[in-house]
């Protein structure tokens, strides 16, 4: 048995319908869409008092052993990095607000994820999934479509904030990168209607031409190029100062439990993790074709990879470690097995070499404003592509109708997928207990509905 037979054997390639051709471009196409992370969660921690190039070191060496890990292990399409959200709720919450240090934050979230690896172990995890109504499941997977895609807007500067009006407006769309992503999202647009080969791989042709595009427009118009794509982005890591980060939880676990609010911070560290990677693995599995007939995601071992993830991120000295909804750029482009997630791992890794390479996809700045106009087309096409759900939810039932309308709602207002699924569980709850259905409605929904209340209630104890 040669080589490719034996990757085709061992992740079953051609037993889910790809190639792998397909698998080594979905695994480029989702590092590409996720390879921001390693500059801004660098400097978003930065702000806890912690060295930036050892955390850029940290987040790349998190996310690439952590992908390959699932590529291997939980043999799906799934990429891992520091979270999004949760690393604001680190910096800006726990240590700059609660007055955390940044090695006793990093022992609360070390905490939670072994938490987070009990609960996998256990079964609870697949219990509480698998409670959770079919409806309320495919609304979560279009919920974060929505989500994805408002993120996709944001970062390309066509949605921006209106805190004196109606809280977000349209964007400057005669500024040069809204322009460029404006570009970028139309290519990727009229290559998927054409419905031929090349809407296969119509992601990653618009990233590359948006890119290329932005580069010559910077090198022909000096006056754009501070705002246009680059390739001079320089090696950010630093290996030395990471020495000093690795192991820091360790360190910080000793006077963790002496802070009054250690508990809550670990208590929400662990539901963000938890039903995040349980929303994004829903959702991976709808559009990768993964879930069976009841919209459920089998694969325990995707949850205790992902469990894992944040206590090898923890000791590695990043925040909490999670699935990336951003893998669904790469399974849009063909990727249906862990094969791809060795790939993004691996480019990951190579990222802390040849970072630079990669410049492309980074956002640029006008003033504190950061624009990113070749990894948002890929945001807001995969948005596009997840609403297809929406037509499998039974709309008849008031139930499911006025759940799912706020687990949608509120997962975009909020800006979060965890609170999307906690208002529309909360939702489903409450409205059953006055239904005729209250009795067909399993009693694990009416707990998670009064948990997803709790969890409310000290999250807002926290912040505010």
């Amino acid at each position: 048995m040669n080589f490719l037979q034996s990757l085709n054997q061992f992740f079953g390639i051609q037993k889910r319908g790809s190639t792998l051709g397909r698998e080594l471009l979905g695994g480029l196409v989702t590092f590409l869409a996720m390879v921001y992370i390693l500059p801004v969660n660098s400097f978003m921690l930065a702000n806890a008092g912690m060295s930036q190039p050892a955390v850029f070191v940290a987040t790349a060496l998190a996310a690439g052993l952590t992908t390959i890990l699932m590529g291997l292990v939980g043999k799906i399409p799934v990429a891992l990095a520091s979270g999004m959200g949760i690393n604001a709720f680190f910096t800006y919450t726990v240590v700059l607000t609660l007055g955390f240090t940044y090695q006793e934050a990093l022992a609360a979230v070390l905490v939670s994820g072994v938490l987070f690896i009990i609960i996998s172990l256990t079964g609870i995890r697949q219990v509480i999934i698998q409670a959770m109504p079919k409806s309320l499941k495919l609304a979560i997977g279009a919920g974060i479509g929505f989500f994805i895609a408002f993120i996709g807007l944001k970062n390309a500067g066509i949605i921006v904030a209106d805190p004196f009006g109606t809280y977000v407006k349209l964007g400057d769309l005669a500024l040069a990168p809204v322009l460029l992503s404006l570009f970028g999202i139309a290519v990727v647009l009229i290559l998927h209607v054409n419905q031929q080969k090349l809407a296969r791989f119509a992601i990653i042709i618009a990233m590359l031409a948006t890119g290329a595009l932005g580069i010559i427009l910077g090198l022909i118009f000096p006056d754009l190029a501070s705002q246009m794509p680059s390739l001079t982005t320089s090696n950010l890591g630093d290996l030395a100062a990471f020495g000093g980060l690795f192991g820091q939880a360790f360190a910080g676990l000793g006077s963790l439990f002496a802070q009054p609010l250690a508990l809550p911070v670990i208590i929400t560290l662990l539901f963000v993790d938890f039903f995040d990677t349980a929303g994004t693995l829903v959702s991976v599995s709808q559009t990768s074709g993964l879930a069976n007939e009841q919209g459920q995601f089998q694969r325990k071992e995707a949850f205790l990879v992902d469990a894992i993830g944040t206590v090898v991120g923890a000791t590695l000295g990043t925040s909490t470690v999670t699935s990336y909804i951003e893998s669904n750029t790469g399974i849009q482009s063909g990727a249906r097995t862990g094969l791809a997630s060795v790939v993004t791992g691996i480019l990951f890794l190579l990222a802390l070499l040849f970072y630079p390479l990669f410049g492309f996809v980074d956002a640029v700045f006008i003033g504190n404003v950061a624009y990113s106009p070749v990894t948002s087309l890929a945001l807001v096409y995969v948005g596009v592509l997840m609403m297809k759900p929406l037509q499998q939810i039974e709309w008849e039932d008031p139930v499911v109708l006025v759940s799912s309308f706020f687990t949608i709602l509120m997962m975009v207002l909020t800006f979060k997928i965890s609170e999307g699924i906690a208002f529309g569980t909360i939702t489903y709850a409450l409205l059953s207990l006055f239904s005729p259905k209250r009795k067909d409605v399993h009693w694990i929904v009416y707990a998670l509905g009064a948990f997803f209340l709790i969890y409310l209630v000290i999250e807002f104890t926290l912040i505010y």
